[in-house]
């Protein structure tokens, strides 16, 4: 049986399947920003990926999963400047950072992990492409932008109207329209290059338009094209990157390639809240993982508690919850080391038993399993699972 998932273009449940010319699934999923340390509405995203990835090996496909770091936006020079480090050295440090709160959460590290700043070249590469084809044009102070007006398509993965996006005082950039600030022709265009400004400090590059930076989007297309290639089987990420980001990447791949179905599928999480309201600082329920490990929660807890909800809905965090974890998981290993004693054999060897009771349980693991590959239903799966152990 296929695992089958929601599809954020076409709003439909589809097979997740390896085509025919091509060995291996192709998984590219947005990483974080190393600014600082990840929270658990970053982690709720990647650790429901990791579920993804496991679902799928186990469903018998060999999956290339790609994961990148962004270590060069506004937000890092201006942590790094602050700090009084290079980008590099900023940068790295919560890279690792973020790389040990995967290793405590149990997330499998990605095949690939490519950065930024180590795809500039490719990024200039793509942007030169979408300038020779008409998509892209240089303003007066060397800055590029994508002409969306040229990508007749823009908008399909949000079912986005594109004549309404002016008038609604957005960009496709994500940032409020300010006629002074910006030399766009239009005012849904956005930034493939960023010319070189006195607050960038040192962190600029050389490019045909002259001094500068990569803008945010066209970022994860190259490192996805380097990666995965002009098309690739699913791209995933929080819903909060759906636009404009992800609406970008399409836009922007498809057009410097000119070919179409940049992802095959589009795989989106929807939001963390805290006690029902969003994470913010000002509220002061933006957590970190080592916060709620003070608190005495373990990691194992945490991440119960991120996939308890179904991925497409909104998940409310609450410490009662965690702790509600604590009792679950003492209940799936008591009833878990129960069934393999009863079946007579480890958890290394965990294999359809052969007695009528054993079998009869494991037929409920596998309607437990069915249930997970149906758009990756964690709590249903669960419940099987703590029907068969009860």
């Amino acid at each position: 049986m296929a695992v089958f998932l929601h599809d954020t273009m076409s709003r439909e449940l589809r097979p997740l399947l390896v085509k025919p010319d091509r060995a291996v699934f192709g998984m590219y999923c947005c990483g974080p920003t190393v600014y600082g340390p990840a929270h658990i509405g970053n982690f709720r995203t990647f650790t429901v990926q990791d579920v993804l990835r496991r679902t799928l090996e186990v469903a018998g496909l060999r999956v290339k999963h790609v994961r990148n770091i962004t270590d060069v936006d506004d937000k890092t020079i201006r942590g790094a400047q602050a700090a009084g480090q290079t980008l590099l050295a900023f940068t790295q440090q919560w890279t690792d950072k973020f790389h040990q709160d995967c290793r405590a959460l149990g997330l499998l590290a990605p095949h690939v992990e490519p950065s930024a700043v180590a795809h500039i070249p490719q990024q200039i590469a793509m942007i030169a492409a979408l300038v020779e084809r008409g998509h892209a044009y240089v303003a007066k102070d060397g800055s590029v932008y994508f002409k969306v007006c040229t990508c007749k398509d823009y908008g399909k993965l949000t079912h986005l109207d594109f004549s309404k996006l002016e008038t609604q005082g957005t960009n496709s950039a994500g940032e409020a329209n300010d006629a002074d600030e910006y030399e766009r022709e239009s005012a849904s265009d956005f930034a493939l290059w960023k010319s070189r400004k006195p607050e960038d400090g040192a962190n600029f590059w050389p490019s045909p338009w002259g001094e500068g930076r990569p803008g945010w989007h066209i970022e994860c297309s190259a490192m996805s094209l380097e990666h995965l290639g002009a098309t690739f089987d699913l791209h995933g990420g929080g819903i909060d990157l759906c636009f404009p980001h992800h609406e970008n990447e399409i836009a922007q791949t498809e057009c410097s390639t000119g070919i179409k179905g940049f992802a095959a599928h589009w795989f989106h999480s929807a939001h963390l809240l805290v006690d029902g309201d969003k994470m913010s600082k000002s509220k002061g329920n933006l957590y970190t993982l080592d916060q709620l490990i003070a608190k005495g929660f373990t990691t194992t807890e945490v991440r119960y508690a991120l996939i308890a909800g179904h991925y497409r809905s909104s998940l409310n965090f609450t410490f009662k919850g965690v702790e509600d974890a604590h009792s679950a998981l003492a209940k799936l290993e008591r009833g878990t080391d129960r069934l393999l004693a009863v079946a007579g054999f480890t958890r290394a060897e965990f294999l359809p038993p052969a007695s009528q009771e054993t079998q009869t349980a494991w037929g409920r693991f596998q309607h437990a399993w069915e249930v997970l590959q149906n758009d990756l239903n964690v709590p249903g799966c669960f419940g099987q699972v703590f029907t068969v152990l009860a």
